[in-house]
């Protein structure tokens, strides 16, 4: 039986256009700082790539610095900002709220939505675009706008919602946006922060004068074309996010028929189409898991970077879910390859287990 991958929000699929794109990439020689004939040709996949990444974003391509990935971006953007006070909300990713000390994190009610009436004067507020537990969108061109008129830089980790919601950066009023490839099928190990023009930013990697002096370092020239072309199909299939929806909203629904106390963690508020963080009563997430791998079913605990340790969400922790409920939470996030077979297998499988719990616990009672 061919496994089922429900974890897209921990890594998706290499699409094939960036599969071909590394390929062709590998294939040759060349660097980018190089003024030669190869180097060159090296430049061009790499401002190709950076066209292709601002466009997702509705950002310039000047404005596309290319980092390491999505860690590497957020820290990029608040340490680089030099900023006296640092804000970010309660749910952001560890590497926003450990990108510095001294963050004071701003609080979100119970369905994981920053409260405006709690966001703090400070040199630079930290807000992503969606959650990477519960998919949930927050108000960030509202945040931005009270930010901002206390003066404040803004800074969005969009890396879950780039190439699962439109984005326009300028819209959003933000003046610094974190991306990562392989969140929408692109390699591993490639990101980008988007420094908006007339932001002031230090480099926290020296040595060269790579990515206009932002980003030390010779440029990832396979990886980058990976990004760029996923970019490119990952904006173009946009409208396919309602179909992942529809799918979404049938996991959701098919699970509360068979257990109608379940909810749906911040399924009141906006959401991207592709995630989902539900609860099994009484039965761990660790449990859970072990029992959807042995199924070849593939979701998650929360976050995947926690070095492979199922912990306990800081997320749901500030939505002010109770512990108890929050260890038997469970991640399922759809992606492109998502078909309705694999929401049934998933449906098929959680029931069984979750009958069987319900089975055990009337016989012991």
């Amino acid at each position: 039986m061919e496994p089922v991958y429900l974890d897209h929000n921990a890594t998706t699929p290499m699409r094939a256009a960036a599969v071909a794109a590394v390929a062709a990439a590998s294939a040759q020689c060349g660097n980018a700082s190089s003024v030669h004939a190869w180097g060159r040709r090296a430049r061009a996949v790499v401002e190709d790539a950076r066209e292709a990444v601002a466009a997702l974003v509705g950002a310039k391509p000047e404005w596309v610095v290319f980092t390491g990935g999505g860690t590497e971006a957020n820290n990029l953007a608040i340490r680089g900002a030099n900023a006296t006070t640092v804000a970010a909300s309660a749910v952001e990713h560890p590497s926003v709220l450990t990108a510095c000390a001294g963050i004071s994190e701003i609080p979100v009610d119970g369905d994981c939505v920053v409260r405006l009436d709690a966001i703090p004067e400070a040199g630079l507020v930290s807000v992503m675009l969606a959650n990477n537990e519960t998919g949930v969108i927050q108000p960030v061109a509202r945040i931005a706008e009270i930010a901002r008129s206390r003066g404040a830089i803004v800074h969005c980790d969009a890396v879950q919602a780039a190439g699962r919601t439109a984005i326009d950066m300028e819209a959003l009023g933000v003046g610094l946006m974190s991306l990562s490839a392989h969140k929408l099928g692109g390699p591993q190990g490639v990101g980008a922060l988007v420094v908006r023009g007339g932001v002031r930013l230090d480099a926290i990697l020296r040595g060269g004068g790579q990515e206009r002096g932002l980003r030390a370092g010779t440029e990832n020239i396979a990886g980058l074309a990976g990004f760029g072309a996923a970019a490119a199909e990952a904006l173009s299939d946009l409208p396919k996010m309602q179909t992942l929806a529809a799918l979404r909203d049938k996991l959701e629904a098919d699970i509360c028929e068979i257990a109608p106390e379940i909810r749906a963690f911040g399924s009141a508020a906006a959401r991207l189409a592709n995630t989902s963080c539900i609860a099994m009563p009484t039965v761990s997430a660790e449990s859970q898991l072990m029992v959807f791998d042995l199924a070849g079913v593939m979701v998650s605990s929360g976050s995947a970077c926690s070095s492979g340790k199922v912990a306990r969400s800081h997320v749901l922790a500030a939505m002010g879910i109770a512990e108890e409920v929050a260890e038997t939470a469970i991640r399922i996030s759809l992606g492109w390859t998502t078909r309705e077979a694999d929401i049934d297998r998933f449906v098929t499988v959680w029931q069984t287990l979750y009958r069987r719990t319900r089975e055990t616990v009337r016989k012991v009672a």
